[in-house]
């Protein structure tokens, strides 16, 4: 697991030319253009054995999902590729992380594009713009059965550029709680219906860690953050988002933060993790291991964890994540399918872009099984999904999506969270004062506003 990203979005390794298990007959399938711009491009992480076909016939689609994800979006593939009507698919497994980007730009740029991509919706405002991207056909979309009111308002607000949409969520992947049921009900913090009851304020939260280590004999509420680039950023960026104060970072600057809602935040945060009810110098790793361990009856996580936590023996809960400011805020992130700018695409290709990912969206509850909150509405409301447990007690966590500023440096895998987390780990460690850290954070923001988009 990095600890800067969901678990099957491995960290991109250096190198050049084809990565070790792709061998030569595999690699010049995608004949002298392809492999000259991979060549270019270094690495893959794999191809995926059930591109039916290549060549000119067959839909090139880029993803970043390795591991069980990248086994259940086989899945999916394998399901629409099925029938007289079924797609021929080379699909491509790219290293996540900037490096990922990077190929993304590059062979948008270079006129070497996929026919579709993943890409994270926090990232589409370096992309879009700089016109890296191709608007969807949204007539042609809704012809596949696939319109804006199948998705939440809050994720479908944030794939448009200049009122075009140029982008198609297929999840909502939150930041949420775990939780042991049995320490949960042992300390009162159950409804009637065995699920986390809403908690409401802050006291109440710091109310349920001391519970939850009092049961436990260790700790309450396990979070880890110390050499992370993103954790502490996505609690704060829940917590402010839940005060009803905007974090907007104009083009060219300054930042426009409210500094009071945002060392309220802090301070919250430093008094959650005092390091005693519950432990405020755990890194990722740990504070898993913690959890799947007994040693904590809760767990600030992504919900990409569920496939390992589910393995661990905890009767498991989850819930988003909880309300203690004004209003409901979860912090989000959303895979979505982009279309890569192409100079001339070809209108049939286009067409069957438009018609596969309408296809896979209609498949997401074979995604959902690994924790992923579907961004398709429709899945939700099939009775199936009501049966998976947790994921069913977390789904009303797409509602309140708050994502990172719409801003071309911001976003999955991007150094402003690095750089918003610095001084949020100091704050948390002791280290400094939340009014510093503040500080220290809109002037991170400013430094970054001040850099042209090089894209742009």
């Amino acid at each position: 697991m990095s600890s800067s990203s969901p678990a099957h979005e491995a960290s991109a390794a250096p190198g050049s030319g084809p990565a070790p298990g792709i061998g030569r007959r595999r690699f010049l399938r995608y004949g002298t253009a392809g492999a000259g711009a991979l060549l270019a491009m270094g690495p893959l992480a794999g191809c995926s054995s059930l591109a039916s076909a290549s060549g000119a016939s067959a839909l090139s689609v880029w993803d970043l999902f390795q591991g069980g994800d990248g086994m259940l979006m086989d899945d999916m593939i394998k399901a629409v590729s099925e029938g007289p009507d079924g797609f021929e698919v080379d699909r491509t497994i790219l290293d996540w992380g900037p490096s990922y980007y990077t190929k993304l730009a590059m062979s948008a740029a270079g006129g070497r594009a996929s026919d579709v991509a993943v890409l994270h919706l926090s990232r589409l405002a370096g992309y879009a713009p700089g016109g890296l991207l191709d608007p969807f056909d949204l007539d042609l979309l809704a012809e596949f059965g696939v319109t804006e009111k199948d998705f939440t308002p809050a994720v479908w607000s944030r794939t448009k550029h200049q009122g075009a949409v140029y982008a198609i969520p297929l999840d909502v992947h939150p930041f949420i709680v775990f939780y042991d049921k049995d320490a949960a009900a042992k300390a009162g913090l159950l409804d009637p219906k065995g699920e986390l009851a809403p908690m409401g304020s802050p006291k109440a939260l710091l109310d349920a860690g001391k519970a939850l280590a009092d049961v436990t004999g260790k700790s309450g509420i396990l979070f880890g953050h110390v050499t992370d680039t993103a954790q502490s950023w996505r609690q704060f960026a829940a917590l402010y988002a839940q005060t009803g104060a905007a974090f907007t970072l104009p083009d060219g600057g300054p930042a426009e933060i409210d500094t009071d809602a945002a060392v309220r935040v802090v301070s919250f945060m430093q008094q959650l993790f005092d390091g005693r009810t519950n432990p405020n110098n755990l890194d990722y790793n740990s504070a898993l291991a913690g959890f799947v361990g007994g040693r904590g009856g809760m767990a600030m996580l992504g919900e990409w964890e569920l496939p390992t936590l589910q393995k661990s023996g905890i009767k498991l809960g989850a819930a988003p994540f909880p309300q203690v400011f004004d209003r409901p805020a979860v912090y989000t992130d959303s895979h979505s399918f982009v279309l890569p700018h192409q100079d001339s695409p070809d209108p049939a290709r286009r067409r069957e872009a438009h018609r596969y990912v309408a296809q896979i969206l209609k498949q997401s509850l074979t995604w959902a099984s690994a924790g992923h909150i579907p961004a398709y509405q429709p899945v939700l409301a099939e009775p199936a999904y009501a049966e998976l447990k947790p994921q069913a007690s977390y789904a009303d966590a797409g509602k309140v999506a708050v994502l990172d500023p719409p801003n071309w440096f911001a976003g999955a895998a991007s150094n402003f969270q690095n750089r918003m987390c610095q001084p949020l780990q100091s704050a948390l460690l002791g280290n400094t004062s939340a009014e510093k850290a503040v500080r220290q954070m809109v002037r991170e923001a400013n430094t970054l506003l001040r850099q042209p988009n090089p894209v742009a």
